[in-house]
């Protein structure tokens, strides 16, 4: 059975629309797709109505913005109740202070290249999660950079004079919430280096694991092997599942749908946990 379960649609900051991605997952030869768009649900309804004419098998969650100790840490949250009311205010939180980071990273940015606000609105269409990668469609457009891995290796990279942080929940609270919405939490891309200066140290993952975590994703792009060696030790030492994902954001990023998976028992160990079931073709 081969699984992604860690993909972006339009509804935040990949390319496809859920139905799109789920079109594209089933030419990729995928049996089941998560789509796990960041801080939002709202591509849900579409892409289970495209289970049926894909035959591609839907694995609904969300990709939580985290912070720890001012360390970003992203939690992809499984099958939870989408009507939880503690879970949803604290997602409506994090993407209105997205969309104000953006507004201000924009201020930032136009006293030194040609983008506006109402540039990053054309570039997020229907988007409800607006962020950095909508910046970065929009400098593209002005033909300051050739793509968005070069806008966010210069003015758009953590360490850019051009960055705002913007609120995020602390990890552990976020696994006790996911777990209290019925949900199960998958640390994603823990180990990625080059995504940030700092780490998210051993510790947090720890206090992680007792409030709920089920899994760290091992197997990413962003994983080169000295750092999936050292997400594999962690999970081991923790008592951890093992998850692997393309992270697929269409156009928008180079990975490809597949390129890693998630063992079949893993995601059975999700589907026992979680309170809401697979969207499968036989539905």
């Amino acid at each position: 059975m081969r699984i992604d379960p860690h993909t972006h649609s339009s509804c935040s900051d990949g390319t496809d629309t859920p139905a799109e991605l789920m079109a594209a997952a089933a030419r990729a030869g995928l049996d089941v797709v998560g789509l796990t768009d960041h801080d939002t649900t709202d591509g849900w309804a579409e892409a289970a109505a495209a289970v049926g004419p894909t035959g591609v098998t839907l694995l609904r969650g969300t990709e939580i913005s985290c912070a720890a100790d001012g360390v970003t840490l992203h939690l992809l949250a499984y099958l939870f109740d989408p009507a939880d009311p503690d879970l949803v205010r604290s997602l409506a939180r994090s993407r209105s202070s997205r969309a104000t980071r953006a507004r201000d990273m924009v201020e930032r940015l136009a006293e030194d290249y040609p983008v506006t606000w109402q540039d990053v609105l054309d570039q997020a269409g229907g988007a409800v999660t607006i962020g950095r990668p909508h910046i970065a469609d929009a400098l593209v457009a002005a033909g300051s950079f050739p793509d968005r891995s070069a806008a966010f290796a210069g003015p758009l990279a953590t360490s850019s004079p051009y960055y705002v942080h913007h609120w995020a929940l602390d990890p552990v609270e976020a696994c006790v919430l996911v777990r209290a919405a019925g949900g199960v939490p998958v640390a994603a891309h823990p180990r990625a280096a080059t995504r940030q200066r700092r780490l998210v140290p051993d510790e947090t993952f720890a206090a992680m694991a007792e409030a709920g975590l089920a899994a760290l994703e091992v197997d990413h792009r962003d994983h080169g092997p000295a750092q999936r060696e050292a997400a594999h030790r962690l999970a081991r030492r923790l008592g951890l599942g093992e998850s692997g994902s393309s992270d697929y954001h269409g156009t928008g990023k180079p990975n490809r749908l597949g390129e890693n998976l998630m063992p079949p028992a893993l995601l059975e160990q999700i589907v026992a946990e979680g309170r809401l079931a697979l969207v499968t073709p036989a539905d």
